[in-house]
């Protein structure tokens, strides 16, 4: 994927706390079609290729659902290789009568579950980039009604077996108490706003994606962050496509009176709103 490799800086692995562990591991792989990677005592990595972690699931110790609006994972977004392979997962929702949400964003096409915590999930394919109308920096999105039928039609002929191989972390959306902190702070580690101006959200990208990280106050300005005994987001990482650009990161947020800690060549830091992040280079 494009956007999702060098020279661009994007999303990859995405950590969930969540209740039980088995009933999610069943979830993730019986009805979005992951592959266990690594099992642990409490904790198992998922992937679509057989190489690359996108998710890591994980029951820690007392374990709690959440009680109240917070910050945290709205959603993450699993982006497939072709629209064929969306038709195909939607047959399979369809098939298993799965409740999901669905959206038309002109860049792409959406498909919206929960998990069985509650944890937010987008499984989409993007139209060609050349479709994509730009407006000076800003790329248009709009939330429409999806052509199930012209998905379907196109998934016709593709058998689901799972996530296909070729499945990558498209972006992450996160609740944030106060978006113009969020914006500066996503700024620091080199994004852009591609979309300034939707209802208590913006996105932003690096390299002219429609977006890596989306961000949003629909939990309520200034919404507390989670306790960390909370199911839902861990951390999430962001890949930097040279050591360059990721030292620059981490003086733009030191400089910034970020705290960033090193741990086995691994940056960790949180955002304002305390999501966790992980910054590395691969």
């Amino acid at each position: 994927m494009k956007y999702q490799n060098k020279p661009y800086t994007f999303v990859e692995l995405v950590e969930l706390k969540v209740t039980d562990l088995e009933r999610s591991l069943k979830y993730y792989q019986e009805i979005i079609g992951f592959k266990v990677l690594k099992k642990m005592d409490n904790k198992v990595l998922l992937t679509a290729d057989g190489k690359t972690a996108l998710l890591s699931i994980e029951q820690p110790a007392n374990i709690m659902p959440k009680s109240q609006q917070t910050t945290g994972l709205y959603h993450f977004a699993l982006l497939l290789p072709s629209r064929a392979d969306l038709g195909a997962i939607l047959k399979h929702f369809i098939e298993i009568n799965e409740r999901i949400g669905a959206g038309d964003h002109l860049v792409s096409e959406a498909l919206y579950l929960n998990d069985p915590d509650g944890n937010g999930i987008e499984i989409y394919s993007d139209r060609p980039d050349s479709e994509w109308t730009w407006n000076g920096e800003y790329v248009e999105m709009a939330t429409l009604q999806i052509d199930a039928q012209s998905i379907l039609t196109e998934g016709a002929n593709t058998k689901w077996a799972g996530l296909p191989e070729g499945t990558v972390m498209g972006h992450i959306h996160l609740q944030v108490a106060d978006l113009s902190k969020s914006e500066t702070f996503y700024k620091l580690l080199g994004f852009e706003v591609v979309t300034p101006n939707y209802p208590g959200a913006l996105f932003m990208a690096t390299g002219k994606y429609h977006h890596h990280i989306g961000l949003n106050t629909w939990a309520g300005v200034g919404a507390p962050p989670a306790a960390e005994n909370v199911i839902g987001l861990e951390a999430f990482t962001l890949v930097f496509p040279s050591y360059e650009l990721l030292n620059t990161a981490v003086e733009n947020l030191q400089a910034n009176g970020t705290t960033v800690n090193e741990e086995s060549g691994v940056y960790i830091t949180k955002d304002p709103s305390q999501n966790k992040i992980k910054l590395i280079v691969k």
